[in-house]
């Protein structure tokens, strides 16, 4: 009697799907050969259509097909990965679970030896099957790969261990921090106008701060998606501490104080920002303060002079508030607290200039950079620096980069130097040494530079340094020569005091997008760790010209150059398909041009790092950082006029929304965004974002850890800790204790500052993508202060949140 089991099927279904997925791998192998890619996954797609064709003819040689295709995949595999467990996940896990559903016993039954049918029973076939070996050869493929896998979880392959050095100086027990700050209060974006995000603060330890609990929560009410709002609409606010009192903005413009020990609303102020605005971003990164005047007695009517608040507005405006009242300064500006500073700008365009960034403020002035809209045409406004008087708003000096050496105020009637690289970040100060150091910007477009003047060339991606009271050029040094890749500065610069050969030396530190921790002597640019020039790939677009070398300093986190080995994907199929657009686009390492055939730039203008920068211990003399890394996919587009929409896919943009990447008035369009597979994941391996420590006196890098997980980013909320981006700026404490809140998974961590080792985690119920601070509340604890409200471009959970997180009582 024929045995049913030799007529079931389940071979040849698996074996027609075998062979249809050897058909498509097989093409696509055949097309990554030709592009100069692996041999793999062509000789893979043989061995799965003969594998396919035994499980049709139902005989049991298709087991040790399968079985040397697995071997010879976990050997190819190590070969190209080592015992990283990612990567290695990725190239065998489809293959493992075909495997895995072949040797069961609902195939192997009724696998012969080549017979379609026969009369021996199911037992004794499966019997005979076994014995030919196939069987047990594909079983112990699957248990060498299991115990390979298993092996790999506990490699931390891209760990680097190490203690970072003790307090070189005495912390101070009490009294004020640097700048004349209480050692409780937080008086600019980075604490200070020395930009370190580190705070004196030492009631939270090591030893104590998995205990912090949430202390109170606030809610602004103002959420992003309202119209008009571009796709950028973000909270990215570091709140100021002044008193008893915090002071933050939202998105939307608006100015909050609140009690820093209660949470409660003290007061709000709406600056009413008026029409339509061609916004690129939505934002506010934070306010300002000036400290109350010693010489006056605080008694003049609406005089501020007990202090001021400074907020610059989405619609170009530079509002001075009351601390205590939230009422405008009247004596400044205007005579309604404000001065308008569109005043003097070419192409004028309402929403095209403004600051998204804190201001600074000194004891005579408050300077104010900007951001222009980027990438959309040869006709923007004036990237100019600008200083006013911090009591009366008028005009002290100007410095335009695209006019440099003419710094008087400028006369009525003249206008700055259209498209002038800007500055669109957050700048240091130094009084005492009397320089203002500002973080420089491109010159619009990005990725097509045929046409910049001998200025433009000079400052463009630069850090500035100016005098305080002239506006004068002290000194330049650019982090990017001839920039097509958004490599602007994205970072404040933090200033600190260096021992370097026994001798105490004032540094500024300066992150980069692609990688660079520039460490210099502020008070001259020279470098102070060492700073070469490296040759960089030629052959810009038609019209343009590259660079032939670019810095790097002896501080870099300038990631390996990429190779096919290093793309990756969920599973074996979208690898391939990353490894064959890989090999389709322009990639000769970083700083390769952007091109018509699309040109991989790695990293991305993501960046290592981007606005939220580093934390700095001035005691130990160290760096906290969060390095990130994305590749991303740059194509020039050539334009055959001055109006027609080239990468535009969805239309015109609604309202007065501008059309991006365009770059009107240029030879090429730009069509730009991340390099991923086409299930959506990144193309290159994890881990993509890490936490760093690094010794500024020496240069070296001392830890590197994985940090976040891909709970809120992957299809299924698994929390796989993968090594996430971040954007979003650390804080370190004198407790020893570093916080990030600004990875993609809605998170905040707190770290061990000396190891890196993660020591608390608290879920938010937004994105965290902004910088974190902490204070003393008038009960004396330390509070840990986060914003958790989303951000428009990464698609992190929209909110409105401000948690405090303090120890018990």
């Amino acid at each position: 009697m024929k045995n049913p089991t030799s007529s079931s099927p389940v071979p040849l279904v698996a074996g027609g799907l075998l062979a249809l997925v050897g058909l498509a791998l097989g093409a696509a192998g055949v097309w990554l050969i030709v592009l100069g890619g692996s041999w793999y996954y062509l000789l893979a797609a043989v061995a799965l259509l003969l594998a396919g064709a035994m499980l049709i003819r139902r005989s049991s040689t298709a087991l040790g097909v399968l079985a040397l295709l697995l071997f010879a995949t976990l050997a190819w595999s190590v070969w190209e990965v080592g015992f990283d467990w990612w990567p290695l996940a990725a190239r065998l896990g489809v293959l493992f679970l075909v495997a895995l559903f072949v040797v069961c016993p609902w195939v192997t039954r009724s696998l012969g030896g080549g017979q379609r049918d026969g009369v021996e029973n199911a037992d004794r076939r499966v019997r005979a099957s076994w014995r030919r070996g196939g069987g047990l050869a594909l079983s112990l493929s699957l248990v060498v790969c299991t115990v390979t896998l298993l092996f790999s979880l506990t490699r931390n392959v891209h760990e680097v261990e190490g203690m970072l050095p003790v307090a070189q100086r005495p912390v101070s027990a009490m009294g004020t921090s640097s700048n004349g700050v209480p050692e409780g209060e937080w008086h600019a974006y980075g604490r200070t106008g020395f930009g370190q995000r580190y705070s004196p603060l030492t009631q939270i330890t090591p030893a104590n701060v998995g205990q912090l609990q949430v202390a109170w929560q606030f809610r602004t009410g103002d959420m992003r998606g309202q119209p008009g709002d571009p796709v950028e609409t973000t909270y990215e606010v570091t709140p100021l501490k002044v008193g008893d009192r915090l002071y933050l903005c939202n998105p939307h413009q608006s100015v909050i104080a609140l009690d820093a020990t209660s949470g409660a609303e003290v007061w709000r102020y709406d600056p009413k920002i008026e029409g339509a605005l061609a916004l690129q971003h939505l934002t506010c990164r934070g306010l300002s303060y000036q400290p109350p005047d010693a010489t006056s007695n605080g008694t003049e009517p609406d005089s501020c002079a007990n202090g001021k608040l400074f907020m610059p507005t989405a619609d170009a405006r530079l509002i001075a508030l009351n601390p205590d009242t939230g009422a405008a300064c009247s004596a400044f500006g205007n005579g309604k607290g404000q001065i308008d500073l569109s005043a003097h700008m070419p192409n004028p365009r309402a929403g095209s200039y403004y600051s998204t960034s804190p201001v600074v403020v000194t004891k005579k002035l408050v300077i104010v950079g900007g951001t222009v809209l980027d990438n959309v045409s040869t006709h923007e406004q004036s990237g100019v620096i600008r200083a006013f008087d911090v009591d009366t708003g008028a005009l002290v000096w100007n410095w335009d980069s695209g006019n440099p050496d003419e710094t008087a105020p400028i006369a009525e009637g003249q206008s700055y130097t259209a498209n002038s690289p800007n500055s669109w970040s957050i700048s240091s100060v130094d009084e005492t040494l009397g320089m203002v150091y500002v973080p420089m910007g491109n010159q619009p477009p990005d990725q097509w530079g045929g046409k910049r003047s001998p200025a433009v060339e000079k400052y463009s991606s630069s850090v500035v340094a100016l005098d305080l009271a002239t506006g004068k050029v002290r000194w330049v040094f650019q982090t990017v020569h001839h920039d097509l890749w958004d490599y602007d500065v994205p970072s404040q610069p933090s200033l600190v005091d260096l021992t370097i050969d026994g001798a105490t030396v004032p540094a500024l530190v300066q992150p980069t997008k692609q990688g660079e921790l520039f460490v210099l002597d502020r008070r001259t640019g020279t470098p102070i760790n060492t700073v070469d020039e490296i040759p960089a790939p030629q052959g810009a677009a038609a019209g343009d010209h590259s660079a032939p070398t670019q810095p790097r300093t002896a501080l870099s986190f300038d990631p390996p150059k990429l190779t096919g080995r290093d793309m990756w994907g969920a599973t074996l199929f979208d690898q391939l398909a990353c490894r064959i657009a890989f090999h389709r686009l322009r990639y000769e390492g970083r700083f390769t041009p952007p091109s018509t055939q699309g040109s991989l730039i790695y990293p991305g203008n993501f960046g290592v790092f981007n606005w939220g920068s580093v934390a700095v211990d001035p005691q130990r003399q160290i760096a906290f950082t969060t390095p990130t890394y994305l590749a991303f996919v740059s194509k020039l587009v050539p334009r055959p006029d001055d109006t027609q929409l080239m990468v535009q896919s969805d239309g015109p943009p609604k309202g007065a929304l501008p059309a991006l990447n365009e770059n009107f008035g240029a030879p090429f369009a730009a069509k730009l965004g991340p390099f991923v597979s086409p299930l959506g994941f990144p193309c290159t391996a994890p881990p993509w974002g890490y936490v760093a420590g690094a010794d500024l006196t020496t240069g070296k890098i001392i830890w590197k850890h994985r940090n976040g997980t891909v709970r809120d980013l992957a299809p299924v909320p698994l929390p796989f800790r993968m090594g996430v981006p971040n954007l979003g700026g650390p804080i370190a404490t004198a407790g020893g204790v570093a916080f990030l809140s600004g990875t993609l998974d809605d998170h905040v961590r707190g770290y061990d500052v000396t190891s890196g080792k993660q020591l608390w985690e608290s879920r938010l119920p937004a994105g965290g993508q902004a910088t974190p601070m902490t204070y003393t509340g008038t009960d004396g604890r330390q509070y840990l202060l986060v914003v958790a409200g989303g951000h428009g471009s990464t698609h992190t959970k929209a909110g409105d949140y401000v948690i405090a997180y303090a120890l018990p009582q």
